[in-house]
């Protein structure tokens, strides 16, 4: 799994988004190979969860090709390239409904890609063996 999937589902998720999808579109489109799909409940909430996964992806050295829809916080669209974020008001969502339209995308699951996340941050002890 693309490690630029993992860090925008946790940043997603650390500013409580919703309805989190991650699709693998690689089999039905050219353009990417994932989207990530969720809903904010306010406009603050929205910009809130699209500002984390800029501020997560640059840490890590990507950089958004794109990004649509941000002055509205109705749908903000981060185009990275092999993966584009969609971040949607609910009434945005159900108007638009990505799901059913990349329907043929494969799920992945995210609370899959959470766990992997949430192990791969926590340190290792490690302890010495004594010396007899």
């Amino acid at each position: 799994m693309k490690e630029v999937l993992k860090i925008a589902v946790k940043a997603v998720d650390d500013k409580k988004a919703s309805d989190i999808v991650a699709m693998d579109i690689s089999g039905v489109a050219s353009f990417a190979d994932y989207f990530l799909i969720c809903s904010g409940d306010s406009s603050r909430q929205i910009h809130a969860i699209a500002d984390e996964v800029a501020a997560k992806l640059a840490a890590k050295g990507y950089r958004a090709a794109h990004i649509e829809g941000y002055n509205h916080a109705e749908w903000i669209l981060l185009d990275y390239v092999d993966l584009v974020v969609h971040i949607f008001s609910k009434k945005a969502r159900a108007y638009y409904d990505l799901e059913r339209l990349w329907r043929d995308a494969k799920t992945i699951d995210v609370a899959k890609l959470l766990q992997v996340e949430q192990q791969e941050s926590v340190p290792v002890r490690r302890t010495r063996k004594r010396k007899s």
